[in-house]
């Protein structure tokens, strides 16, 4: 990253919240686990603070949603979220409630910690909150320095926030777990099942802006956006057995699948053998196995599932990998790149106001969205 101050430092700073006078904000939270009636507006939800030298409390314009956040809402991966939150188990007794949700954020920096040597107040900038962290349905949010990034110059915060988080996940997936990268993209054939939701529309543009030659499955009505995005074959899922019409396609170098369930028992057929060819799942127990299992036996068991069926695989002539969410200011970095190139745009299904939230959790739970959903903080963006 380029250092922004004469020297390579920023000035030294406090560790204070600003304004100073504020202890509290407006904010989303849920005090249980349930469905949408969980939800809670507050105007005193406390100001986050930075208790670390290399975070910054950044002002929230925009935010969105993505399906974490709805099950999250009822409480899954709770387990292994709270034990993340409190390793040591210091906080014995206390609860993770209040709760915000929403991972994503696009706003402006408004106070940095000492460490903080890459942004200062009045930046603009994005990030993908991790979901042990409270979220971005507040007017104010507090992250790590390492999480944040530039926003693209090109889009505005309500376009920004549509992007950090399925981003991330994808490139985790496709890059970081799956190996592909511009180099050595160009002509390979990638499946990406569930093309048509924020992960698999990010997806689509990296891998066309890679050169890949992209096979994406989705229904009907989503096509032509799928299209306009770069796919260069689509196939409707509605329209017949879905193995059956892959099947009379050349095989894949890679599958991105972002749908599980049965799709695992055929869609390593579909690659090429003894060739590299590997299959990333986005879909995997690791939280529910936690949930249901504990934190010891839930990760035993885990460990045993993708431990065999990697083997299994590997016996076949196929990688077999899952892949989950990373923060990364870093690799945002990369997708700003590729977002101000023009290769990258965010796909909005719908937008709507911080007074809005609790319908747009519904507009979520109804499903089969296009795109995201992004909710703007402050409006007029």
């Amino acid at each position: 990253r380029t250092l922004r101050w004469a020297g390579g430092r920023a000035p030294a700073r406090g560790l204070r919240a600003s304004p100073r006078a504020r202890t509290a904000m407006p904010s989303w939270v849920i005090d249980r686990y349930g469905s949408n009636e969980v939800l809670r507006f507050t105007r005193d939800m406390m100001f986050p603070i930075i208790h670390f030298p290399n975070e910054v409390i950044i002002k929230v314009h925009a935010a969105s949603l993505n399906p974490i956040d709805l099950s999250m809402r009822s409480g899954y991966g709770a387990t292994a979220l709270n034990m993340k939150r409190d390793p040591l188990k210091l906080k014995a007794g206390e609860s993770e409630f209040p709760l915000t949700l929403g991972r994503d954020v696009s706003g402006v920096v408004m106070e940095c910690g000492l460490g903080v040597s890459y942004f200062k107040p009045g930046d603009e900038v994005w990030a993908a909150i991790p979901p042990w962290k409270q979220g971005t349905l507040s007017e104010f949010v507090v992250a790590s320095g390492n999480e944040v990034s530039f926003k693209p110059k090109c889009l505005s915060h309500t376009e920004a926030a549509a992007l950090p988080y399925v981003g991330l996940t994808a490139w985790s997936a496709l890059k970081q777990v799956g190996g592909l990268s511009q180099s050595n993209c160009s002509g390979r054939r990638i499946l990406i099942l569930g093309a048509s939701g924020g992960v698999g529309t990010f997806a689509v543009q990296l891998m066309k802006a890679w050169d890949a030659h992209v096979t994406a499955v989705c229904s009907d009505d989503a096509s032509t956006l799928v299209k306009k995005l770069g796919a260069d074959d689509v196939i409707d899922y509605k329209s017949g057995n879905l193995e059956e019409q892959l099947k009379t396609l050349p095989l894949f170098d890679f599958i991105l699948d972002n749908v599980g369930g049965s799709t695992e028992k055929w869609a390593l057929d579909l690659l090429k053998r003894w060739s590299g060819a590997t299959y990333v799942t986005l879909v995997t127990p690791f939280l529910v196995n936690m949930d249901k299992l504990g934190v010891a036996d839930g990760m035993l068991q885990t460990g045993v599932t993708v431990g065999s069926k990697t083997l299994k695989h590997l016996l076949k002539g196929v990688h077999y990998r899952w892949a989950f969410f990373m923060p990364s200011g870093p690799s945002l970095d990369e997708i700003a790149e590729l977002v101000d190139s023009g290769k990258i745009q965010p796909v909005i299904d719908e937008v709507f106001s911080f007074s809005e939230v609790p319908k747009a959790f519904l507009k979520l739970e109804g499903g089969h969205a296009r795109g995201k959903t992004v909710i703007n903080v402050i409006s007029r963006q």
